[in-house]
């Protein structure tokens, strides 16, 4: 039977975290198709999720080549009805995943953002909140869009929308990417607010002031269609 959602979780060096990840995930999403995808983690990670996935999940592994390359590996085995991705933290809690599954089944043949700017979430980074901000109006100033949060983990999509996309990014520009040719293709973007408990640079935030321009080229591409 198909199940209605495929959960990709893309995993780098998260030894401290990804049983949490994963028992909260089984919690919450019993039913879902769970892909856990190893980006090449130097740590535990990989032998971690062997020993703790259930038989019915799947396990991937790859040399490292970025979250991108990561989701895209994943992506070819989902079989949900409809695709969201989870960061191998807690920084996004799994059981907010309802929240834009309830809105799409609402609402067939859009996609779903987890805004974390449409409530309070007092603890996020000014200069992420920053660059995220301005990465977002790039976005909808180029694609005449009224998105609030375009580099939120918390994405969901009708699987064949998403596998129609000609994503290429290995790296956290796969995020632009997922933004920018949903919406050059004319599919609409609706967003949801969602909780966020950030962790900080110590713990293995990954995400950089360099992606952040990335983010804007890549876009800049989509739009001119190159």
């Amino acid at each position: 039977m198909t199940p209605k959602l495929t959960i990709l979780i893309p995993v780098y060096n998260e030894e401290r975290t990804i049983v949490s990840v994963m028992d909260e995930l089984v919690r919450t999403w019993a039913d879902a198709q769970l892909i856990y995808i190893d980006d090449g983690s130097r740590d535990n990670s990989l032998a971690l999720m062997k020993q703790h996935a259930r038989s019915q999940d799947i396990v991937l592994t790859k040399p490292n080549g970025g979250k991108g390359s990561a989701l895209r590996m994943g992506l070819e085995h989902a079989t949900g009805t409809y695709t969201a991705v989870q960061d191998a933290d807690l920084e996004y809690h799994p059981k907010e995943i309802r929240l834009l599954l309830d809105y799409a089944e609402l609402h067939p043949g859009i996609v779903v953002f987890g805004s974390r700017f449409l409530i309070p979430n007092p603890n996020l980074y000014k200069r992420y909140l920053l660059g995220n901000k301005v990465v977002t109006m790039f976005a909808n100033v180029l694609f005449g869009s009224q998105l609030t949060d375009s580099y939120t983990c918390y994405k969901l999509f009708p699987t064949e929308v998403l596998k129609a996309l000609p994503l290429q990014g290995r790296g956290f520009e796969i995020e632009a990417e997922l933004c920018g040719y949903t919406l050059k293709k004319g599919i609409m973007i609706h967003d949801v607010p969602i909780t966020y408990s950030p962790r900080t640079l110590e713990e293995g935030k990954k995400i950089r002031f360099k992606d952040g321009m990335k983010a804007m080229t890549t876009l800049l591409k989509i739009r001119l269609g190159k």
